[in-house]
């Protein structure tokens, strides 16, 4: 039986704030306490740490890499730093610990919880880097009680470096008990014996120090805690192993693409590792809708090898810290906020309702008392509403239909302002929508993309446009463009020349064509940002461009010049798209945020620096829509949030300038976030030939994402590809609700001809600020 779990005075807070208990079994099989937001959650975290540090001096501990603990880094380093002051002192004994006891951080022995292997531990995307700079020197450990994962000096001599074994950066694991074919794979052979021996020597050496005290982690798309991935033996230890997909698309982002991370294996601690220590304190911690799925299923399942967190039923002191968004399909205590509530909201009927359908694959208007009855939550709509469950059900069909039947009649003379964090997010977020808009003539349009987007481009694809601009370089006719100024920066009408050179390509299905319409665009690019302006500077330049492509390690942060080189090859994919529709450059706005930099933990956005702009912009267009990539957890790509607050923050200005409340907010999400159909209030129909049009304009225009180096852990391919499974997702969960027969038997063709849905939120102003200013109340203030 396992022994009931004691909250500690941090944790009791939480609970006595929220009301909530800390485990509702039998449902729940490990406790979990639920903070507001992400930067709530590392405080949490933080604060919980040093609750436990002065009670344990001399232990053990182990941290997280990556970007899951940015905020619990911020706050233990904050807090450590000003323990002394008054304004720390307070905070620290009003959330339950002893101010009076700061943690001797140098007694603690630090255990690295993972790494990838092969790689070069100098190299900053390293977790032995990012070990050393964040806890080791950053929380000022003792470097000498480390133990720690250096590639560099696992099994290779002195006239060697990791190169040099691995010149491919690919492991051949067969090589444990193949017989070597060459000198190379001897040598690989006897690397490959020593890291595994230094594998089982680093859980010896663990073991010895009794194991982990204080373990923090996160947890992956396929639930895998460190990189103990779905399917791994909950007796495992710590190990060299291959990864799955879901990892590799994870950790795409930080070693510089999928071609780098699909062949990266890594060194881990197992699953007994951690829970080797019967004391263990282990806290996983998640945010975010996207995680809500894998927090339910290992907080709700029985221990289950597909679900590497079910280990940690093992341990007593085990609790995961989440965030309301992680934690919106946990069903004891979704149901206990609804029991608790006076009235049981229109929005939550109806989720009840949709879910209970979808669940029992019924249309609503088919559900029986029955049905009602087999789950707690319709249960006690029915308890509530007796009969008029079935008028509830049919106001809830007719509302469905409503909202697709509003998307049908196009708005006439609106002014859009379409936002977007990223290059692609408008197209993947409602394009099948936006052509329809676009093809009502008194509509007025402008795209405002407000990051470069550099970090979705990778070297590889830079060095091979690099080559292409220099056999065209090569050609007289480039020659006579350079003389005649063509590639003069701010000249809009030869930058749309760029786009029609192009565009002919794509309607003439001519590679080279489209080849060199890229080639003009990469030229005048080199042009603005070295103000080259001769044939040998330019071919000076690309030379060291290339050879800089060529030489630096995947994943590694650019130099600046080099950021705003690969953000603006973001930037003339989207001229090319929205060139595909018939619209200028002058309709196409870049804004460059400066907050967008490139380091693993991005900076808030600033009023002067990141909002003002946006608000010129609002000032200039004076928008009728404004379109938001709309993310309010805060997490996943925190682009998405941070854009949506900076865009809230700018409206909210212009709203006070001018006092004009009557700006439409269109909230859309992509291929990162879904809307359920309770959320959304506008379903816009997909047919065949925008789905097509869809696929088309983004494998045409954004040729760095064609292979996709940086996917979706959910889909192996481009994201145009997951956007269209999404919609068509979305058209099968209203053809369940709604029936077949309103699709197929349908008056209106667009209806029978629909095969998607895009979900879009629309939203006046103030509901707008209010959703945002949710989130805001408890995070970093923007200043």
């Amino acid at each position: 039986m396992r022994k009931k779990y004691i909250p500690s005075k941090v944790e009791e807070i939480i609970l006595t704030n929220t009301g909530q208990q800390i485990i509702y079994p039998p449902t729940e099989k490990i406790n979990t306490l639920i903070v507001d937001n992400f930067p709530a959650l590392g405080r949490l975290t933080a604060l919980r740490f040093l609750e436990w540090a002065p009670q344990n001096e001399g232990w053990t501990i182990s941290l997280p890499t990556g970007k899951t603990p940015e905020h619990f880094i911020k706050w233990l380093t904050l807090l450590l730093n000003s323990w002394s002051t008054k304004k720390t002192q307070q905070l620290l004994e009003e959330n339950g610990v002893n101010p009076t006891r700061k943690p001797d951080m140098k007694s603690f022995h630090f255990i690295q919880i993972d790494e990838f292997y092969p790689i070069n531990s100098t190299q900053h995307n390293s977790f032995y880097y990012y070990v050393n700079k964040y806890y080791i020197r950053g929380l000022g450990l003792d470097p000498k009680k480390a133990l720690l994962i250096n590639p560099n000096s696992i099994g290779i001599d002195p006239e060697h470096t990791l190169e040099d074994i691995w010149p491919e950066h690919i492991v051949n694991l067969n090589l444990r008990t193949q017989y070597p074919r060459t000198l190379l794979e001897e040598r690989q052979k006897n690397v490959l014996a020593a890291v595994d021996q230094f594998c089982t020597e680093y859980e010896t050496k663990i073991r010895s120090l009794g194991g982990i005290g204080f373990f923090l982690g996160g947890i992956g798309p396929d639930g895998h805690i460190g990189f103990n991935v779905r399917g791994s033996d909950h007796y495992a230890t710590t190990r060299l192993t291959p990864t799955n997909y879901e990892t590799q698309a994870a950790a795409a982002g930080d070693l510089g693409g999928i071609e780098i991370s699909g062949n990266r294996l890594v060194i881990t601690i197992g699953l007994k590792t951690i829970t080797y220590n019967p004391k263990t304190t282990a806290i996983i911690i998640a945010a975010g809708e996207a995680k809500a799925q894998v927090i339910k299923n290992a907080i709700q399942c029985e221990k289950n090898n597909q679900v590497p967190a079910s280990a940690l039923q093992d341990l007593p002191n085990a609790c995961f810290y989440i965030t309301k968004g992680a934690a919106k399909l946990l069903n004891e205590r979704r149901y206990q906020e609804l029991k608790q509530a006076d009235i049981i909201s229109q929005e939550d009927t109806h989720q009840i309702l949709t879910d209970l359908a979808l669940d029992k694959r019924k249309t609503l208007t088919s559900l029986t008392k029955a049905d009602m009855r087999s789950i707690r939550s319709s249960k006690l709509i029915l308890e509530r509403k007796g009969e008029t469950y079935k008028e509830a059900a049919e106001k809830l069909r007719e509302e469905y239909i409503n909202r697709i039947n509003m998307t049908l009649h196009i708005p006439k003379g609106k002014t859009f302002l379409h936002t977007a964090p990223h290059h692609d997010d408008i197209m993947l977020g409602y394009l099948p929508y936006l052509v329809r808009l676009m093809r009502e003539s008194s509509n007025t349009h402008y795209f405002n993309y407000l990051t470069s987007g550099f970090n979705a481009v990778t070297n590889k694809y830079m060095a091979n446009q690099l080559a292409i601009a220099e056999s065209y370089l090569q050609e007289p006719e480039f020659k006579r463009l350079i003389e005649s100024n063509y590639f003069e920066p701010g000249n809009l009408d030869y930058r749309n020349r760029d786009i029609f050179q192009y565009l002919d390509g794509v309607a003439a299905n001519n590679q080279d064509a489209m080849e060199e319409g890229c080639a003009r665009r990469l030229l005048r690019n080199l042009v603005e940002i070295f103000e080259e302006d001769s044939f040998d500077n330019l071919q000076n330049r690309i030379n060291e461009l290339s050879s800089y492509f060529e030489t630096q390690y995947p994943g590694k942060k650019d130099l600046a010049y080099i950021q705003q080189l690969k953000g603006m090859t973001r930037e003339w994919e989207a001229d090319i798209l929205w060139g595909y529709f018939g619209f200028s450059s002058s309709s196409v706005i870049h804004s460059r945020l400066g907050f967008y930099k490139g380091d693993i933990f991005t900076e808030n956005p600033t009023v002067d620096r990141d909002v003002l702009p946006i608000l010129e912009n609002i000032r200039r267009i004076n928008p009728d829509v404004v379109t938001v990539a709309f993310d309010p957890e805060g997490s996943g790509p925190d682009t998405h949030y941070k854009v949506m607050q900076a865009v809230s923050t700018a409206l909210k200005m212009y709203q006070e300038e001018n006092g004009n409340k009557e700006i439409e907010i269109w909230g859309y999400r992509n291929v990162w976030y879904r809307f359920h159909p309770s959320e959304a209030n506008r379903f816009v129909p997909v047919t065949h030939n925008t789905r097509a049009i869809l696929d088309h304009a983004f494998i045409h225009a954004f040729g760095s994402q064609r292979d996709a180096s940086f996917p979706s852990y959910e889909y192996d391919g481009p994201f145009s590809g997951l956007a269209q499974k999404i919609q068509v997702d979305q058209y099968q969960k209203m053809k369940t609700l709604l029936g077949r027969d309103y699709f197929y038997e349908n008056s209106d063709s667009r209806i029978r001809s629909t095969r998607g849905f895009v979900f879009l939120k629309v939203m006046t102003l103030e509901e707008f600020h209010q959703k945002s200013m949710e989130l805001r109340k408890s995070t970093e203030n923007i200043s």
